[in-house]
């Protein structure tokens, strides 16, 4: 399994809170579908220093690049415009 790192980041709009606080059943959901077919390891809200959530990090692993595509294609906090920039990269857990 080739392993990712998502750094993504929030819209800054007036309204992308609340965006976020609507999506999220939706964005929880898609993490429980992708934790259960073994893709996701970690992940969890980024902070800013006053504690309100301003973009997310994921750990995930798929077989080919194809699939972590398609996951990027269907992903809710990707398609209903909570994230505005979204990074991936290689990534390899270590493994002690």
């Amino acid at each position: 399994m080739n392993q990712y790192i998502v750094t993504a980041y929030d819209y800054t709009d007036v309204d992308a809170l609340q965006r976020r606080l609507d999506v999220r059943p939706h964005h929880f959901d898609s993490a429980r579908e992708l934790k259960a077919l073994g893709n996701f390891i970690a992940g969890g809200a980024i902070l800013n220093g006053e504690g309100k959530m301003i973009g997310s990090m994921m750990l995930l692993q798929f077989e080919t690049y194809e699939e972590l595509d398609a996951w990027k294609q269907r992903e809710p906090y990707i398609t209903q415009r909570v994230w505005e920039t979204v990074d991936v990269k290689p990534f390899k857990l270590a493994e002690i």
